[in-house]
């Protein structure tokens, strides 16, 4: 055989080789992708899904209640003197039923805030235990910490989840965090270094493992109104106003 034909032939098979690496990373994602759905599936219930299709989402009201973010890193949205009855949101910026059903019933929680219905208390957590999932979760946790302002901490919760990125790749990358947040409104002094620094990472890890211990939580997103875990209805807006409403009496 020629040198060029061995060249030839070491060039087939490097492409190959490349080929089969690629085909076997494809296939791992598709495993992880299929897994994800599964577990999301079940922390939720099977019904998620029709409850998403059947409900009718609200238009978001432009007075928002007063936000107040918690030094813990939780946050508070009520009317000053509502302090029941309480819904706790639990939710993970990477996580994708948490970022529709934020898209889906986020406009009827703080419509309902607005109207002194309910106090809101939202939790920012990281569920995943491990990947490339949990880094993405993590970057994007201790980044909405860098946000004191309770307004400008909302606009940028709402663009998190609106930018999230896939779960099969790495993403919330700090420079994408730090556009995000310029273009959420966000002017805190040393917020771009804040974010780029992962100043809050371990603050946000440890409040999750506390959240999800205390409050024993199996998955996000979870909604708790008065303590008592919400289903299907969470991803309701009709149903899950009427709750609501129902608890305010």
């Amino acid at each position: 055989m020629g040198k060029a034909a061995r060249d030839q032939s070491a060039r087939d098979r490097i492409k190959a080789q490349r080929e089969a690496e690629r085909k076997q990373e494809q296939r791992k994602r598709m495993t992880t992708i299929a897994t994800v759905v599964v577990v999301a599936l079940a922390a939720v219930g099977a019904g998620w899904w029709y409850s998403i299709q059947s409900g009718q989402s609200e238009e978001t009201t432009t007075a928002l209640a007063p936000i107040t973010v918690q030094s813990d890193g939780s946050v508070v949205m009520a009317k000053a003197g509502v302090d029941k009855p309480v819904l706790d949101v639990y939710e993970d910026f990477q996580c994708p039923i948490c970022a529709e059903l934020d898209r889906t019933s986020g406009p009827t929680v703080k419509n309902l805030a607005a109207e002194g219905k309910v106090k809101v208390v939202y939790h920012p957590i990281t569920i995943f235990g491990e990947g490339v999932v949990r880094d993405n979760s993590v970057r994007a946790g201790a980044a909405a910490r860098c946000v004191p302002d309770g307004r400008q901490w909302m606009a940028y919760h709402d663009k998190l989840f609106e930018e999230q990125p896939p779960e099969t790749v790495e993403g919330f990358k700090t420079d994408e965090l730090v556009e995000w947040g310029k273009e959420a409104g966000v002017t805190a002094p040393g917020f771009e270094q804040c974010v780029t620094s992962q100043q809050h990472a371990k603050a946000h890890a440890d409040y999750s493992n506390a959240q999800i211990e205390s409050a024993q939580i199996q998955g996000t997103p979870t909604l708790k109104l008065n303590g008592t875990a919400l289903g299907n209805e969470a991803f309701n807006p009709s149903q899950l106003r009427q709750a609501i409403l129902d608890a305010a009496k």
